[in-house]
């Protein structure tokens, strides 16, 4: 088994890929396949939660680059700066984890969330799509920069 030890901070070349949904890019402990069907094992700094480009490497030179996988989102989009701003705030008051991007937020599908949101004014569609929510005002560990070149919905 390959085992993936270190997250690199530094732009390297991957050599695989590994695709993981938002849950367990939050483990630094987890059997992992990655996607050329090679068994792995992720052994990470306690607390390290693995965002969409970021590459992780194994004592031996591996590096593989980390992929945000299709997850069951609700995806809302909205024109008015307001209403999404308001959307954000409620969806945020219970604590959901939120993407935020211009005029579209997405979050993990829940169809009471989904009333709500439209309640507000937004449009919500259910899809299949990457999930990669804001890090927080705090972040611990790897912190999230927009430079970084993720995903956001559009």
């Amino acid at each position: 088994m390959i085992r993936l030890t270190r997250r690199l901070d530094a732009p390297v070349a991957p050599t695989h890929t590994l695709t993981l949904p938002l849950e367990q890019r939050m483990r630094s402990r987890l059997r992992v396949t990655l996607d050329d069907g090679s068994p792995a094992g992720l052994f990470l700094e306690r607390g390290s939660i693995l965002r969409h480009g970021d590459c992780v490497a194994s004592e031996d030179g591996l590096v593989a680059e980390v992929r945000a996988a299709a997850e069951t989102v609700s995806t809302a989009r909205c024109d008015d700066p307001v209403q999404l701003a308001r959307a954000c705030f409620h969806l945020g008051n219970r604590h959901v984890p939120l993407e935020i991007g211009a005029g579209v937020l997405r979050y993990r599908h829940d169809h009471v969330l989904d009333d709500m949101v439209r309640g507000l004014g937004l449009s919500v569609v259910v899809e299949q799509a990457p999930f990669e929510p804001e890090s927080g005002a705090y972040p611990s560990g790897h912190g999230h920069d927009h430079a970084h070149g993720h995903h956001h919905p559009s």
